[in-house]
């Protein structure tokens, strides 16, 4: 719900923002789906509340009538030197953060909605001028499909849970407490308390399965007083892969291994050959060895070495 809200305020500000003249609430609920979708007297009641929302923002939402000459019905837009932030001078330091938080919204989830919105306009006739919205362009695209729900989450102060894969292929079932969310060697984290070891942790999000759950309502996370989640990461993250192992691998298994790999050569219609860089001889062994005979470690040695341990070990057992 938090989401859709957040992707009809965003779709209405572009309109508003797009348009060269006053857009009545008509053409405004025929551009906009969620708006299209609801009844007349839900549409009011939304409309209104969204337009509140902007202008608590600080949003100057324009009242006006669309025929100087003709008392018409009364639209909206939004002027772009009102939407405009005045100069504003950064430090070096400064100026690196605010540009790394531009880039994190490129999201199709809001930029599919609005195209649509904006090409509604044009075909009943609406001037409307998308280099105005160059000011709020996305950069960046993520891929990872619990990227919206743990930043909502994190934004917002509210516990999760979700289903996590290690990297040695077992999963379980998490409860997280989100104090932010940082990019490591291109790939997304967040980081908080894990409620089940009692401890703080950083998941990556690539590693999580299925739906994320919000357990609490907004704020009942309490984030530590100057937590540096960069300082926490390097220390709970494990360290850059500093080798590489040479693994045939089963066509269509084993897709956490694929999905580190830095060459994939295919060898037949059943093998491929797989280059995967690696930080600890113990971690990737594990992993190889929860894929069983779908992995064969080719190179180096003292992996396979590894390997063929485990298997030992569990047979052992057994």
């Amino acid at each position: 719900m938090a989401q859709r809200k957040t992707e009809r305020l965003m779709n209405l500000f572009f309109l508003l923002l797009a348009s060269n003249q006053y857009l009545t609430k008509d053409q405004i609920r025929g551009a906009i789906s969620e708006y299209r979708e609801a009844s007349p007297s839900a549409f009011e009641r939304k409309f209104e509340r969204d337009k509140e929302e902007l202008r608590e923002l600080g949003i100057v939402i324009e009242t006006g009538n669309r025929d100087a000459y003709f008392d018409d019905e009364p639209g909206y837009r939004i002027r772009r030197d009102d939407a405009e932030l005045p100069d504003i001078s950064f430090t070096r330091e400064e100026a690196a953060v605010v540009g790394l938080a531009a880039q994190v919204w490129d999201r199709a989830s809001l930029a599919s909605e609005s195209a649509t919105a904006i090409t509604k306009l044009r075909s009943i006739g609406v001037d409307v001028a998308t280099d105005q919205l160059r000011m709020v362009e996305p950069r960046l695209s993520t891929h990872e499909p619990a990227f919206d729900a743990v930043l909502e989450a994190a934004t917002r102060r509210q516990p999760i849970a979700f289903e996590y894969r290690k990297p040695d292929g077992q999963q379980a079932r998490r409860e997280v407490e989100p104090w932010g969310m940082i990019s490591v060697r291109d790939r997304w984290y967040v980081l908080g308390f894990d409620r089940d070891r009692d401890a703080p942790r950083v998941f990556r999000l690539s590693r999580i399965h299925g739906e994320v759950e919000t357990l609490e309502e907004p704020g009942a996370v309490e984030v530590p007083a100057g937590i540096d989640l960069r300082e926490l990461a390097g220390a709970l993250l494990p360290p850059e892969p500093t080798e590489a192992a040479v693994l045939r691998i089963r066509r269509g298994r084993a897709n956490s291994l694929r999905r580190e790999a830095r060459e994939i050569t295919g060898v037949d219609d059943e093998w491929d050959v797989l280059r995967v860089p690696y930080a600890s001889t113990r971690v990737l062994a594990s992993e190889v060895a929860s894929f069983g005979p779908d992995v064969v470690v080719l190179e180096p040695a003292e992996l396979r070495d590894a390997v063929i341990g485990l298997f030992r070990a569990a047979v052992s057992g057994a």
